[in-house]
């Protein structure tokens, strides 16, 4: 009876306890100041030109509490926290509840994010999953319940909330998905609203329409069980008539948010914004976007790629001097898939990979007339492996030809010889020297672009080639400032000087050799459908594996990179071939028109030389400038 007594007072001084430490931090909570409701994890992005273009929390469509139908209202409390009026900010017993069922089953099957915990994360921008920021989540929730009622803290909670396909807020989320105001929804609406913030991208009916109405479906069941329904409401309920519009004004899904969506990943990533609460109002981002060469680039994808065909594409344009991302394709429409597959997937770059190569045996001894015989090969190795590279469409020269026919060609056969002549890792460390960040193993079939690689990071050693071996670094953030324009953060444009003018002169070259119909043979140059269409000169390489298509091109001006594929690895028709290269060709030469062509300038210590295009023999009937190193150029006279 004594060991009960002394254990029932030892519980009861614990809780105790518990209620002065709760009610101290209240209190404290309460004397510490107001958290601003509307204008906090405020985003602003800006473009290059320094004009708005996008804003996350829209307060021209913040929407009063009373004007916001009762029926999305009970459809968020009954899903997300039942309890919600009832409650100080956390719901103890569901806590204890969802440890419960947690250590059960051995893993995270249940929740208990109350909406107060919930908005406090959307009001910030940021909260790692450790102990001090649970702890900062838990301090400001309960000063957002110190200071507000439940009333304003559901108004701010559906003012922020992400509904997806870019919509933050309800009112913005009534209009583009159903074309009404939030006060006018139905219940059906309400259910498929309420059901989307738990997974933007998975529930909302654009992107998939049936996980859409199966959650809505069990929304509209937990308002019925709830009592917030009759059961003849619920009875009632038809989806089927429910139409999607699926539409806004401005700012249109294929133009912004693949780029949007960018902008945020890299925001998370920028150690020089603090990880810690941000309260400072918002934030203004200042990116490199162009919203011209992203409209020509959305066009002529929409042209160009057809849904119908189950293709996806993805591109990054840049401005090789600075580094800046000025458009970017995520995927061919936002609105069916918010996956971006030029930030987040890694493909097979084929062909692409050789400038990078030929860079390496430029570097190496190796001269643009170098001559390798490009016949079908077998590659046997110490260990009695093999190796069979083919020519595309199996055609080979069954000669000498020199690099420069090789890079015009692509042929496999030259590149392979080249690769294991110089040795495998030197590859690597190139594309390392040039910023790539993916670990790359050694291999035969690296020469052929067989591993691999994301566009982003990809994007990045391209980039370094582009501006004649300045690295500088890919970014989409020029600067970051606080909602009172103090700074925070500024991409440092400075240029280091990584790879060899005189190399990268030649290399340049010779990619100008890709749609040059002087090297029409027994094969034609990769790129030759576009040598009629460009109006200046680039350096262009194409690269197709089994399963994917890949253009890329640039000059001083400006780096463009297209990519065509199927997610789920299987073959896509070879006309993509020629689509990706015209949606480079509209969105590059677009930019370019009314410029003032640019290239390369010529380094002192580079010569020029008429010799055949595939032999790199004295050919007085045909020829092409071979460009040398002084020193490295063959004696003509012998």
């Amino acid at each position: 009876m004594k060991k009960n007594n002394i254990f029932y007072k030892i519980l009861l001084f614990n809780y105790i306890c518990f209620i002065v430490i709760l009610a101290s931090l209240y209190i404290y909570a309460y004397l510490s100041p107001k958290i601003t409701l509307n204008s906090a994890n405020s985003v602003y992005l800006y473009d290059y030109n320094n004009e708005l273009i996008f804003e996350s929390n829209n307060h021209s469509k913040w929407t009063k509490i009373d004007n916001i139908n009762d029926y999305i209202k009970n459809a968020t409390i009954s899903t997300e926290d039942k309890n919600f009026y009832t409650h100080h900010g956390f719901d103890y017993l569901r806590i204890i509840k969802a440890i419960y069922l947690n250590i059960i089953n051995k893993s995270i099957v249940q929740g208990a994010s109350t909406i107060s915990q919930q908005y406090v994360k959307n009001l910030y921008l940021d909260f790692d999953k450790t102990w001090k920021r649970k702890i900062e989540e838990a301090f400001l929730t309960i000063r957002l319940e110190a200071h507000y009622s439940k009333d304003d803290i559901l108004e701010g909670y559906l003012n922020t909330i992400n509904y997806g396909q870019g919509n933050y807020g309800i009112e913005s989320a009534s209009e583009y998905y159903f074309n009404k105001k939030a006060s006018e929804i139905s219940l059906e609406e309400a259910t498929m609203l309420a059901g989307i913030p738990r997974s933007p991208e998975n529930n909302n009916p654009i992107s998939n329409y049936d996980n859409c109405i199966k959650r809505a479906k069990i929304i509209a069941k937990t308002m019925l069980d709830n009592k917030v329904i009759s059961n003849e409401e619920y009875n009632s309920l038809d989806y089927s008539k429910i139409e999607i519009y699926g539409k806004r004004e401005t700012n249109n899904m294929l133009t912004l948010m693949y780029y949007h969506d960018a902008v945020i990943d890299e925001l998370n990533n920028l150690k020089e914004i603090p990880k810690s609460l941000i309260q400072s109002g918002g934030l203004k981002i200042y990116t490199s976007y162009n919203p011209k060469v992203q409209k020509d680039l959305d066009d002529s994808i929409q042209k160009n790629i057809n849904e119908k065909d189950n293709v996806q594409v993805a591109s990054i344009v840049t401005n090789p001097k600075t580094g800046g991302i000025m458009a970017l394709a995520g995927g061919y429409n936002y609105a069916k898939s918010e996956y971006n597959r030029a930030t987040k997937s890694k493909r097979q770059v084929g062909s692409t990979i050789k400038p990078f190569l030929y860079y390496t045996a430029l570097e190496n001894n190796m001269t643009e007339a170098s001559t390798f015989l490009s016949e079908q090969t077998t590659f046997v190795f110490s260990d009695n492996q093999t190796y069979s590279p083919k020519n595309h469409s199996n055609k080979y020269g069954n000669k000498e030809i020199s690099m420069a026919a090789a890079l015009a060609y692509s042929d496999n056969i030259y590149a392979v010889k080249t690769h294991l002549f110089l040795g495998e890792e030197q590859l690597i460390n190139t594309l390392k020297i040039a910023g790539l960040k993916e670990k790359l193993e050694p291999n035969p079939s690296l020469a052929l672009g067989a591993n691999e690689i994301n566009m982003l990071d990809y994007t990045q050693s391209y980039n370094t080639l582009a501006n004649y071996g300045n690295k500088v670094k890919v970014h989409f953030i020029d600067k970051v400032e606080d909602s009172k324009g103090n700074l925070l953060y500024k991409n440092k444009e400075e240029a280091k000087q990584v790879m060899n003018k005189d190399s990268l002169f030649i290399l340049n070259e010779m990619l100008t050799n890709t749609y040059n119909s002087t090297f029409i043979n027994y094969l034609n140059p990769t790129v030759i459908y576009l040598n009629s269409k460009l109006t200046r000169k680039y350096a262009l390489k194409s690269g197709t594996t089994e399963n994917d298509y890949w253009i890329v091109g640039y000059n001083p001006d400006i780096l463009m990179m297209v990519w065509a594929g199927n997610d789920l690895n299987k073959n896509v028709d070879s006309s993509y071939s020629k689509k990706i290269k015209n949606i480079w060709l509209d969105t590059v030469e677009s930019y370019e028109k009314g410029k003032e062509p640019t290239w390369y300038e010529m380094p002192e210590n580079i010569v020029g030389l008429p010799l055949d295009p595939i032999t790199a023999n004295v050919n007085n009937n045909k020829s092409i400038i071979y460009y040398f190193k002084k020193g490295s150029e063959p004696n003509l006279s012998k």
